[in-house]
């Protein structure tokens, strides 16, 4: 299988890029998988976010340090009744086309985000579902925006600036044509959107009229200086084939290095690690809603009977330590209340599974083989279930496959992980939420959902840290999934690359790069 797949990158490489081969200037980075779309927030995963957020601008954007600053607005204020927020749109910012972005831009951009017809991932937060609902997007004068809300919440602009949400990227109203249907992006990133070869590859290229903020990197906001002509993501879903070309110097950058590699390329003079914790969740998730598991003491069983700090250290190699609580270890709101765990005990396992009546019903743990963590954390998930007398088996499924069946609640556990959200809240937020309505949400606690809500509107730091110590005592009474610990980001790259940081959202960033 290796061979083949080593064959099947030869083919690419030495199809898809005579170009790259001719410029230097053409920085070449890894994908497992093809992108799904580059419509934003519409159909995505974390491939699409990494490569769209090259080409997508929103009026705000996160930092470094998760927080959020103004990007297309060089300014933003909040009414004190928290119901309106007024953007200043930075001056003479141009599309990819070359026309100038106008507030007209942005009051487009949003009608059809929130056009439940577009599919827009976040359409139900801003629609009246999720955070809140925007009555109105009123343009005043060219340089002015004004959002009104129908009730306040202090998540508005983290919500806005989230990656799956394609960071709300503002985009020319020639992105469609003029029966409505998408044609392609038009945006004000540092990149445009350039060839697109299905299942091979998709190239950005430098978009000269760009205009970054000053300072150095930071986040999705500062230092974006294109330094290369142009990025190829090329797809190579095999993790031996992906080191072999990096080893080649076919490809420069490796963005999701396998932890037992880092050993042989750190021994080489011409590969360089870099490590990034993230606040990205990696998990087994419960379906409170199947017959077997909807007995909170199964759940506390299997709870039980996987040792987290030991899945974590086999899996990891030591590079990510185990953590308990959907709050990240990066965040400034993890204290010592979110480090209590439920313990490995298999006695009282198998105790717990005796009292619910548990009679060796079979339970499939979801898996796929393109995320290695995740393949490898249901396998020793599921050594550990067997020794406590549960029938756990594995299905392997594509990852698409197994993406669609996490968006239609249709499991009864899964080897998961969830990208990097930078607020508690929006850690909460991505995982609680009534099923009726959005079968992906893994908890519906309505008392939760109650706390949740109150730190979706609440600024007071001390006030919303109480709430998730609250909140981790409670998801450790319900157990609607075992939160594992979050990734750290690993990254290797071949000598012709300067400059490559990875940071705590867990996605590549190719500003700021430069090739020798």
């Amino acid at each position: 299988m290796r061979r083949a797949a080593l064959a099947s990158l030869a083919l690419l490489l030495g199809a898809a890029m005579p170009a790259v081969a001719q410029s230097p200037a053409t920085l070449r980075a890894a994908i497992n998988a093809d992108i799904r779309t580059n419509d934003p927030g519409v159909n995505r995963d974390g491939n699409t976010d990494a490569v769209m957020m090259h080409v997508l601008e929103g009026l705000v954007g996160l930092t470094e340090d998760g927080d959020v600053g103004p990007l297309l607005a060089e300014r933003v204020a909040v009414s004190e009744d928290g119901r309106s927020y007024t953007f200043t749109l930075r001056e003479g910012i141009r599309f990819h086309n070359g026309a100038e972005l106008t507030s007209a831009d942005v009051a487009w951009t949003w009608r059809r985000f929130l056009d439940p017809a577009t599919k827009w991932r976040c359409q139900s937060e801003f629609g009246g579902k999720g955070l809140t609902r925007i009555e109105a997007v009123e343009t005043p004068d060219p340089r002015t925006v004004v959002f009104r809300i129908e009730k306040p919440t202090a998540l508005f602009l983290s919500v806005m600036a989230r990656p799956d949400c394609g960071g709300s990227g503002i985009l020319h109203r020639d992105s469609v044509g003029p029966d409505g249907k998408w044609k392609g992006p038009i945006a004000t990133g540092p990149f445009r959107f350039g060839e697109w070869k299905r299942g091979e590859f998709v190239e950005l290229e430098r978009f000269a009229g760009y205009r970054p903020l000053p300072g150095a990197r930071d986040g999705y906001i500062g230092g974006k200086r294109a330094e290369v002509e142009r990025v190829r993501f090329v797809v190579v879903p095999d993790p031996s084939a992906m080191k072999a070309a990096l080893l080649s110097g076919s490809l420069d950058v490796v963005t999701d290095v396998a932890v037992d590699d880092i050993a042989e390329l750190k021994r080489r003079g011409d590969i360089a690690i870099d490590l990034a914790p993230t606040m990205g969740v990696n998990a087994i998730l419960m379906q409170t809603r199947d017959p077997v598991l909807q007995d909170v003491r199964v759940r506390r069983a299997v709870a039980h009977a996987i040792d987290a700090a030991e899945l974590t250290t086999a899996i990891t190699q030591g590079t990510a330590r185990p953590n308990p609580s959907i709050v990240p270890v990066p965040s400034s709101y993890h204290g010592a209340a979110h480090d209590r765990r439920i313990a490995a005990d298999p006695a009282l396992a198998r105790k717990l599974l005796a009292e619910a009546g548990y009679r060796g019903q079979p339970v499939k743990i979801l898996a796929n083989k393109r995320y290695g963590s995740m393949y490898d954390a249901a396998v020793l998930a599921q050594a550990m279930l067997q020794q406590v007398g549960m029938a756990a088996e594995i299905e392997v499924l594509e990852w698409a496959t197994q993406l669609d069946r996490y968006l239609k609640g249709d499991y009864q556990m899964m080897s998961f992980s969830y990208s990097a959200r930078l607020d508690p809240a929006l850690n909460y937020e991505m995982m609680s939420g009534p099923k009726a309505t959005q079968p992906r949400k893994i908890w519906d606690n309505p008392d939760a959902l109650k706390l949740l809500d109150e730190a979706m509107v609440v600024a007071d730091r001390k006030r919303r840290g109480a709430i998730f110590d609250r909140l981790h005592e409670m998801f450790l009474a319900d157990v609607p999934m075992l939160v594992l610990y979050n990734g750290v980001d690993i990254a290797a790259s071949g000598k012709r690359v300067k400059g490559y940081k990875g940071w705590a959202a867990g996605q590549p960033r190719f500003w700021g790069v430069t090739l020798q």
